[in-house]
């Protein structure tokens, strides 16, 4: 998978969007309610986060995942041309109806990105950067431009060229024919399967027990994996899996990782 910087967050370039925009509700994930386009009482006079070290500890894990796949500094320094939300209501209004929607349209970016890289997508690499164009100039479109996108539609045209990349890559894999697909597996007993190849797209996975299980190659697009067990899981090749879904688990030292993602932080350091 190529590494493009302006798929990544970069919270330096953004208005702290994320903590200002989205709405959250006190929970196991965060601290307290917030309603959309109200700010975040951690949230600094530069944008910056005033726990970030200590989110966890402190009852924001929900924010520990999030990621806007580069969606937050665009809007702030390309859509709004450097102007901040403070001080003009105008501003703020359109700047957070905006956000949701290039941080939708950045995630399919980042998956047609890593859906092009894949050896096996030769018959559909033209298909799939033709796409990858697209949506990326639709996300330099003005303002109102983007309010009124019908981002579903642009999901369900990308979606089918994600669902052929998928294809393709799991071919021949033992697991190609466990179609998983937005299955509810809430807490399941899944230690040691065998997933290679498996279609877990939008999966609900959250609290499975996966310990040792094999995900070699399996497709892990929009898959709730929060407070799953992947100690000692295989997740070398997973189809898009982001670092956020990863953040979202639990794991330990044997669990092996795709190459382009990290090992949370927040997991057991390995032994020295």
């Amino acid at each position: 998978m190529s590494d493009r910087a302006d798929l990544r967050a970069d919270c330096a370039s953004c208005f702290g969007l994320c903590c200002v925009a989205l709405p959250f509700a006190r929970s196991a994930d965060f601290a307290m309610d917030k309603d959309a386009g109200e700010p975040c009482r951690n949230l600094l006079a530069d944008f910056r986060c005033g726990i970030h070290a200590d989110l966890r500890r402190r009852g924001f894990p929900g924010c520990t995942v999030f990621d806007c796949f580069g969606a937050g500094q665009k809007v702030s320094q390309l859509t709004f041309s450097g102007r901040d939300w403070r001080g003009d209501p105008d501003v703020a209004r359109r700047m957070f109806a905006v956000f949701p929607v290039m941080r939708q349209l950045h995630e399919l970016l980042r998956y047609l990105d890593e859906a092009a890289a894949l050896p096996s997508s030769g018959p559909i690499r033209d298909d799939l950067r033709r796409a990858f164009e697209e949506i990326d100039r639709l996300t330099r479109g003005g303002p109102g431009e983007l309010a009124e996108m019908d981002v579903r539609a642009v999901r369900e045209s990308a979606g089918g060229l994600l669902s052929r990349a998928s294809v393709l890559a799991r071919a021949g894999l033992s697991g190609r024919g466990k179609d998983r697909r937005g299955a509810d597996l809430l807490g399941a007993k899944l230690k040691g399967a065998d997933l290679r190849g498996a279609d877990m797209r939008g999966a609900y996975l959250i609290a499975a027990d996966l310990r040792g299980a094999d995900l070699r190659a399996a497709d892990l697009i929009g898959a709730d994996l929060r407070d799953a067990d992947l100690r000692g899981a295989d997740l070398t090749g997973c189809l898009f899996l982001t670092q956020a879904q990863l953040d979202s688990a639990r794991g330990d030292a044997a669990t092996r990782l795709p190459e382009s993602l990290a090992r949370p932080a927040h997991w057991p350091a390995p032994a020295a």
